[in-house]
């Protein structure tokens, strides 16, 4: 018999008098971690590259595991005692319905119907308490948040939510105080920013604040928190996030959003086990088919280089082949004409700054036409900065933002973006997709979106080089979500 009762907010106890069985229990909840053998702890031999998720001494497993708990029981055929109290409400649809009328949604000054879809993750998490929301980007993740954070300040209870980026603070409070355009309740007296240079304050019902800002403070900060929100929750650095989690210790209700996990078990268990298991809410393919995002044009630009060049870089380390291709004058050229050609308002993401991103904006500001806005941002780039140069690119329609993937891959939202340019190769499956949603909004008029993926072609003989097999990885990837792509092979 193995029985499971609550430790705390975060933890479940899980006991048996079998300790063979402990450690069966331990054994299923052990993975490798994708690239330890390139951590230092690894190659010191100081640890062995795996994730133990469940603490055999301890007795003690992420809550939000439980549902892993059962699938293990089961299939060994043991016996499983669940003593939990219960926090979700038992809604049903028509009030998750009439719920969301009452609050009366706007955006920009036009009333919004909050989907089904949207709905459904609602009221999936009321009634679980804890989940991972897994929906793309556009789905409207931030409504979702939105509702349910009024469902629980209607019961009184204190709301923290915690995103990645300073940007995505400004954002979401922005976020609420359009949804509310229309009513009594207001962003500016119900809730508090807190990241780099604001006051670390907890006394407002709802608290939105960078993880990097408040993963130090002390476990009594949190105490007050009844409910937790992870936005972007796959962007959270794993010690941080679990750091945060373990400190809320007594708040019930934990809701993760994310539109897009790395693929691998490790990383989806560790954000199960803070938040609960994952709920697909629904799928970009869905909402394209649906009309709710623009149609996606993907062309795959392939760059051939001369066989001088291709023999050079063959023996180059990663990093050699990385800083060959962001200095190569003629890579730059067409990257520039790409982005000055293209109709409507463009986003070039970028890796490095100094070494490219620079180099590209004055290469573009250079060249482009008088009177054609062009913006830079990166890390540097303060918050509200950033922001004005989101909220300005609404009202253009031919302006060209340089940016750094860290800044505006993820959750930055800009409805009119007609193009998105991958100056930069990368492999980062959540990357990719997260920067290919920067462009997936629909605006007034607006209802396509052309993204231009960059590739080299430096193989030599049977030897691919690197950035070569991370496009063949991205082209894979356009498969997996049924995006349709075109191939446009240039030689340099």
């Amino acid at each position: 018999m193995i029985k499971v009762t609550e430790k705390d907010a975060v933890n479940i106890k899980v006991d048996t008098d079998d300790i063979s069985v402990l450690q069966e229990i331990s054994d299923f909840f052990t993975f490798e971690v994708p690239g330890a053998k390139f951590m230092p702890a690894y190659r010191s031999r100081m640890w062995d590259g795996k994730a133990r998720l469940f603490n055999m001494y301890a007795k003690e497993l992420p809550y939000g595991l439980l549902e892993y708990l059962k699938e293990f029981c089961e299939q060994l055929e043991y016996k499983l005692k669940i003593d939990l109290p219960t926090h979700g409400d038992l809604v049903s649809e028509q009030y998750v319905k009439k719920f969301a009328d009452e609050l009366n949604l706007h955006s920009k000054g036009q009333k919004i119907e909050i989907r089904d879809y949207q709905l459904d993750a609602v009221k999936h998490g009321i009634e679980g308490s804890r989940t991972l929301l897994l929906s793309p980007t556009a789905s409207g993740k931030s409504l979702i948040i939105y509702t349910l954070m009024r469902y629980y300040q209607n019961k009184h209870k204190q709301q923290l939510i915690i995103v990645p980026t300073t940007s995505l603070v400004e954002q979401m409070f922005g976020d609420f105080q359009d949804y509310a355009s229309e009513v009594d309740w207001q962003a500016t007296a119900n809730c508090h920013r807190i990241y780099g240079g604001k006051e670390k304050s907890n006394e407002f019902p709802v608290t939105i604040s960078t993880w990097q800002s408040i993963y130090k403070f002390p476990k009594s900060w949190f105490e007050k928190f009844d409910v937790i929100y992870g936005d972007e929750a796959h962007l959270f650095k794993a010690k941080s996030l679990t750091s945060i989690m373990n400190k809320c210790n007594t708040a019930p209700y934990r809701f993760g959003t994310t539109g897009t996990l790395d693929g691998t078990k490790t990383h989806r268990l560790v954000l199960e086990g803070c938040f609960g298991p994952v709920y697909k809410v629904t799928t970009t393919k869905k909402l394209m088919d649906a009309g709710d995002l623009a149609h996606l044009n993907v062309t795959c630009l392939l760059l051939n280089y001369p066989d001088e060049e291709k023999k050079k870089v063959v023996k180059y380390t990663y990093q050699e082949e990385m800083d060959y291709l962001v200095s190569n004058e003629t890579r730059n050229k067409i990257l520039t004409n790409l982005s000055i050609t293209q109709k409507g308002n463009t986003l070039v993401l970028f890796q490095y700054v100094e070494k490219h991103g620079k180099i590209l904006f004055e290469r573009i500001k250079n060249k482009v036409k008088e009177g054609r806005e062009i913006y830079f941002v990166y890390g540097g780039t303060d918050a509200e900065q950033r922001e004005q140069i989101r909220a300005l690119t609404e009202t253009k329609n031919d302006a060209i933002i340089v940016a750094s993937y860290g800044t505006f891959s993820t959750g930055i939202n800009i409805r009119n973006l007609h193009n998105v340019i991958f100056a930069s190769p990368s492999k980062s499956r959540i990357r990719n997709l997260q920067s290919i949603g920067r462009g997936l909004r629909k605006g007034d008029k607006k209802v396509n979106c052309n993204l231009f993926d960059v590739g080299d072609d430096l193989s030599w003989k049977s030897k691919k080089n690197y950035t070569l097999t991370h496009m063949v990885e991205r082209i894979k990837l356009y498969n997996e979500e049924g995006f349709k792509y075109k191939m446009v092979k240039l030689d340099t």
